[in-house]
């Protein structure tokens, strides 16, 4: 499984001219070298506090440019921030955009909170004049990003400051695609077949997005849901009712085999070394062999992978993205109906959802759906849980022709006590905009009803993405 904790890898590629190297020997501030040797040691300080920095020192010479290239390759960067400390000759700068290998780069001019020239006249005055000289080498340079193409580039001028707000968010969504590329999907058993819009090419998953998906088999979990002893079932659920209200509906014995069916899952999903696991948990073959659909996903704080329903790998891969991005709870949902007095609309979903956020409110009760079906299980019990309040970011994925699409929007979850049984689930509001405004668009947009919400603003982060990957974007 892939380390979604980790820090973004950040690879500064910093260009100035070899002649100037000299200029300003014995002056009061030092040479050329010497003052964007001290530049760029904070500069790398600096960005340290955001990434884990790969650098080879400042890009004189084509021999220097070559050894970045190098060191960034086999230490894996995620990403490269490059600046021109001044102006500079470009012969290393084309040669980085023809021969680094293909990763996404952030070409930065910074602007100089303040520049405190007077008589240029004087040795000393002369070089720092050469040093502040960045905007020409940036212009220079933003020839040749024309002419070469480079896929993954994007362009950001300003202070050093919101350079390095601008790095953080590029840095977030650069180590976001690397652990796409290196991450794996389980699919349990089938895509669902009530929902067409929601397939998906495999092929085209690995292709555009990153992760190799892998097929698993309900005859797969029901021999992991035996190979646990009920005393470790047991005492998971004794740790779950410890913590939520049970309410009377609740049976024990169906309590117990749907908390075992949960922890076969995400043992099954860790022995096939899984960062997601899409389950069809509406698929009649898992009913009549599991008898149940499995309600108790995370059932400890070791769990890694991510579980979502109803067979949706592009619901899937929305929810893992925001995972990815956030770091912390991530839910999974589909918008049920608008409420127009209240100005906002419900939405949740039943089956694997986190419940675990303690700002959420949470309480075990019986499937109420299912309750009356033939399955042995019928009715067995959930965690029903009412998502957290506050900003939230909604992204939606799914392969329209022949592309998959990234598609966000912002919607702020709601105080909501629980209303609607069976499903994990809030009332939301659009930010900046009505429910019609919102779900009009989405309608134009061709999506489909699966989504995943995590806490706060990450627009700017998944749009970055997007264009790392190549996909259509929409904010919406």
């Amino acid at each position: 499984m892939v380390d979604i904790r980790r820090r973004a890898r950040m690879g500064l590629l910093l260009i100035s001219p070899e002649r100037f190297k000299t200029l300003g020997e014995g002056t009061k501030r030092g040479s050329y070298a010497e003052r964007k040797a001290a530049e760029a040691e904070w500069m790398k300080k600096e960005a340290s506090s955001i990434a884990d920095v790969t650098f080879s020192g400042i890009v004189y010479t084509e021999a220097d440019v070559r050894k970045a290239i190098d060191r960034f390759t086999a230490e894996k960067v995620d990403y490269v921030l490059a600046i021109y400390l001044s102006w500079a000759e470009d012969f290393a700068w084309i040669r980085f955009l023809r021969d680094m290998p293909p990763c996404p780069v952030l070409f930065c001019h910074r602007e100089r909170d303040v520049i405190d020239l007077h008589d240029t006249h004087d040795d000393d005055e002369f070089t720092e004049y050469l040093c502040c000289g960045g905007l020409v080498g940036s212009l220079e340079a933003s020839g040749s990003i024309k002419r070469t193409e480079r896929p993954m580039l994007e362009i950001f001028a300003g202070t050093w400051n919101s350079i390095m707000k601008r790095a953080e968010i590029f840095g977030d969504a650069a180590k976001a695609r690397t652990l796409l590329r290196d991450s794996k999907i389980g699919l349990l058993a089938c895509m669902n077949e009530v929902m067409w819009s929601t397939y998906v090419d495999p092929y085209d998953v690995f292709k555009q997005v990153g992760p190799e998906v892998r097929f698993l088999s309900v005859a797969e979990l029901e021999d992991t849901i035996q190979k646990i002893p009920d005393d470790e079932a047991e005492k998971v659920r004794d740790s779950i009712t410890e913590k939520y209200e049970v309410l009377p509906n609740v049976d024990d014995e169906k309590f117990l085999a749907s908390i075992k069916a949960s922890m076969g899952m995400e043992r099954l999903a860790e022995e096939k070394d899984l960062d997601l696991l899409v389950l069809n948990d509406i698929d009649t073959v898992l009913f009549s062999h599991i008898g149940l659909r499995p309600g108790f996903w995370p059932t400890s704080p070791a769990v890694r992978t991510l579980i979502v329903p109803e067979g949706d790998i592009g619901g899937g891969i929305a929810t893992y993205v925001l995972k990815l991005l956030s770091g912390g709870h991530v839910n999974f949902i589909e918008p049920f109906h608008i409420d127009l007095p209240n100005k906002c609309f419900a939405a949740g979903h039943a089956g694997p959802n986190d419940y675990t956020d303690p700002r959420g409110k949470c309480r075990i009760s019986s499937d109420v759906r299912f309750a009356k079906t033939k399955w042995k299980y019928a009715g067995a019990p959930f965690a029903w849980y009412v998502f957290p309040a506050g900003e939230k970011t909604m992204l939606h994925c799914s392969e329209q022709t022949g592309k998959f699409q990234l598609v966000v929007s912002r919607v702020e979850a709601l105080p909501t006590e629980h209303f609607l049984a069976t499903y994990s689930h809030s009332l939301f509001r659009p930010v900046g905009e009505d429910c019609n405004a919102l779900f009009l668009k989405l309608l134009n947009q061709g999506v489909t009803q699966h989504y995943g919400i995590a806490d706060g603003n990450l627009t700017a982060e998944i749009k970055d993405l997007a264009m790392m990957l190549g996909l259509p974007y929409a904010e919406v």
